[in-house]
């Protein structure tokens, strides 16, 4: 009987259409993803003029649904490496869809941040997962590749969301937004319930190596497969997945500042999508201008997700991360000077994002490089979970701070974080 290493397997072949299918179904789920984390802040001017509700309890109900991903990133990826991606995909994928579709008949704030940290949990078994699941079913080549563009859908769909929330505001207010966060993921769902074959790795580690080889079959129907074929995944049968693996081996001192680096990257990060659009409303843009302010943010971040990724590939990751998060530091700290000039304030805002939004992705994909192939999915799903500590801060971060400082000094303060994420990488690169 012949024996082929899986991973070996797969890296000799080229990505099948069934694959694309797939990764564009993955990628899909990111861009609603993306758009669900942000529907929040779209819809906040109209919740703050509904309800009456002052900034600082709107900051909870962020941070709220920030928190239930930090959760439910640890928790639901850890559930995957037990029972397999595709029944946590699906579970998730349902329950946050149906939770975006109850949330329109929430009465007070208080029921919203319950829902939103609800529904919080189940999308932080999103991105992980599939960030692990797209990286197994493609060649090592372009692994480090699909996990940005991946990444990028996340960033997309948090793009579009500005755009389409002021589509939908004017027809069905803020519920619309939310309604529209529903309906979508669940046709995701239905779809990846008749389509999505379980993570290949998982099912040989399972000893299902007739059911992996099927599927293998659908991957490369021009193949011939022998019957006598025997799959293999020794990187799982072999290694040890604990999360206690990412320090040891001389490994600690990049976990550690990888962690440090996500935590305050995404303090920047949330800060500047949940609260732009309040703070340019409130300094004299109507709401669509504020809107728009948001989904540019998104595109900046689209933008440098993309040419981060084909300059990192030819430079390496500090070359291009610190010149980048040196501009950040600048453009966001002159956001406030910016605001009564709408064209200025869009070109300044979508440097930003270039910077801190399309920043995340590589710093997720410096986390895959880093770490042996054994050790990359726990390596990236953790520095994600960890991650979502900064998402919860950073909202909190905006709301206490745009109550004490005016609008030029609040976005100078917003920079402080990009400084430390620099002086991070320094001392990472010098001494890792």
């Amino acid at each position: 009987m012949k024996e082929v290493a899986l991973n070996d397997f797969i890296d000799q072949q080229k990505i099948g259409r069934y694959q694309k299918f797939i990764l564009l179904t993955c990628l899909l789920l990111m861009v609603m993803d993306g758009y669900d984390i942000q529907a929040i802040a779209y819809a906040a001017p109209l919740i703050m003029e509904h309800w009456h509700i002052d900034k600082t309890m709107l900051g909870v109900v962020f941070s709220a649904s920030l928190f239930g991903l930090f959760i439910g990133s640890l928790f639901l990826s850890s559930l995957a490496d037990r029972f397999g991606r595709r029944p946590i995909l699906l579970i998730s994928t349902l329950a946050f869809s149906v939770l975006m579709l109850l949330t329109p008949s929430v009465s007070s704030v208080e029921q919203l941040t319950i829902i939103r940290f609800v529904t919080g949990i189940f999308l932080g078994g999103i991105m992980p997962n599939v960030m692990a699941y797209s990286s197994e079913i493609v060649p090592s080549k372009y692994r480090i590749l699909t996990m940005m563009v991946i990444s990028c859908g996340y960033t997309v769909g948090a793009m579009l969301g500005g755009g389409i929330s002021a589509l939908l505001t004017p027809i069905g207010g803020w519920h619309a937004i939310f309604y529209f966060g529903g309906i979508i993921p669940l046709i995701i769902f239905f779809i990846m319930l008749f389509t999505l074959p379980e993570s290949l790795q998982f099912m040989v580690s399972k000893n299902n190596d007739h059911k992996a080889l099927l599927w293998l079959k659908k991957f490369y129907p021009k193949l011939n497969f022998s019957s006598e074929l025997k799959i293999l995944n020794p990187l799982i049968l072999k290694t040890k997945q604990s999360p206690l693996e990412l320090f040891k081996e001389n490994r600690a001192f990049f976990t550690y500042t990888i962690w440090i680096i996500s935590i305050l990257n995404m303090i920047s990060l949330y800060f500047l999508a949940n609260w732009l659009p309040m703070l340019a409303k409130e300094s004299g843009l109507n709401l669509n201008q504020a809107l728009l302010i948001g989904s540019i943010l998104q595109l900046g971040g689209a933008f440098g997700s993309i040419l981060m990724g084909l300059k990192i590939d030819k430079v390496g990751f500090y070359k291009v991360l610190i010149p980048v998060f040196i501009t950040g530091v600048l453009s966001v700290a002159v956001i406030g000077y910016s605001i009564s000039n709408p064209l200025l304030l869009y070109v300044v805002v979508f440097i930003a994002g270039f910077a801190i939004v399309g920043g995340q992705p590589a710093i997720n994909a410096f986390s895959a490089s880093y770490y042996p192939i054994s050790l990359r999915t726990t390596g990236v799903g953790w520095s994600i979970g960890i991650a979502r500590l900064g998402s919860v801060i950073g909202p909190l971060f905006g709301g206490y701070l745009s109550k004490h400082m005016d609008i030029t000094h609040l976005f100078i303060a917003a920079a402080v974080p990009s400084m430390l994420v620099i002086m991070t990488l320094v001392i990472q690169a010098k001494y890792r």
